[in-house]
């Protein structure tokens, strides 16, 4: 196919560079040249022949065809590199942008006898209404570029995208997949990058830190409340502890409540609501049996 699409496109262009115009003159016994009129199409600003349409319409069929091929074969080489896989994928606009600016390229030559200069500029008003008219899609992909070439986040990591928190799941060319804890699926576009920050809780390590927050009574035996929220933490068969990633309780104080912050890493990154339940459940339970009672007003609203 690929010998083909160039054997046309050469033709193609073979027949843009073969002069059309024609001169003849007569002689005449005086040994002085009558110059005759010049025929064919040399000034015709179009060269509209039933060859040269059917040859453009042949060049964008074969054009369409080699896109379609190369797209599959990059999707299939895709499937089987899995960790690189959205690199590849990536490539497929790109491979498409190339060989249908080519076909077109070729097919304006053909159809048109335009100038160089007078390609280039008709480049930049393509580009220009494109960009215009898919200015979001273009930002998308530029962000799908600055992912592959920077990597704040690969898939498996837990992000915080704007709004959406969750596991990434797929990153694509124009948007990136999460699953939230609610197992909501979420598709963030890319150019999200440019207007939000993006916070990374593992950067693709298995372990991640997990947060754990508790409110007690002012009066209550907050050091008997510590020791039950870190023996909570280190206890559980979720929890990660290592002399890198110790487990730890941090205890502020508020005029109408006291916070209990625990702190510790997850053996598995997806085990985090499965770490804070244990967690939670226990420690509500040890508060119970040693009489550690709640705020008497909410955590969130202290001045009511």
């Amino acid at each position: 196919m690929t010998s083909s699409f160039a054997a046309i496109v050469a033709g193609a262009l073979l027949q843009i560079g073969t002069p059309t115009g024609t001169g003849t003159g007569t002689a005449t016994g005086t040994g002085t040249a009558t110059p005759g009129p010049a025929t064919g199409g040399g000034t015709d600003p179009t060269q509209f022949t039933p060859q040269n349409v059917l040859t453009a319409a042949v060049i964008l069929v074969v054009a369409y065809l080699l896109a379609s091929t190369l797209s599959l074969v990059l999707s299939k080489l895709a499937d089987r590199l899995a960790h690189q896989r959205f690199r590849v994928m990536f490539l497929i606009p790109i491979v498409k942008f190339f060989v249908y600016g080519g076909a077109l390229y070729v097919v304006l030559r053909l159809l048109f006898n335009l100038t160089q200069t007078q390609l280039v500029a008709f480049a930049g008003l393509l580009g220009a209404a494109l960009g215009l008219g898919l200015k979001d899609l273009l930002a998308d992909i530029v962000g799908g570029l600055v992912v592959v070439l920077e990597q704040p986040f690969q898939v498996g990591d837990k992000v915080q995208m704007g709004e959406y928190y969750g596991e990434v799941v797929d990153i694509g060319v124009r948007s990136t997949t999460l699953v939230t804890p609610t197992d909501t699926l979420v598709v963030v576009p890319n150019f999200t990058l440019f207007n939000d920050s993006v916070a990374n809780a593992n950067t693709s390590d298995a372990e991640m830190l997990v947060v754990v927050e508790f409110y007690v009574d002012p009066d209550a035996d907050v050091e008997r409340a510590t020791d039950i929220v870190e023996d909570a933490l280190v206890t559980s068969p979720y929890v990660f502890v290592s002399d890198a990633t110790p487990a730890s309780v941090v205890v502020e104080d508020d005029l109408y409540y006291r916070t209990l912050r625990g702190k510790a890493y997850v053996n598995d990154l997806r085990s985090e609501v499965k770490f804070k339940t244990d967690v939670t459940e226990r420690v509500l339970g040890a508060f119970d049996d040693a009489g550690i009672e709640s705020p008497k007003v909410s955590a969130d609203l202290p001045g009511e």
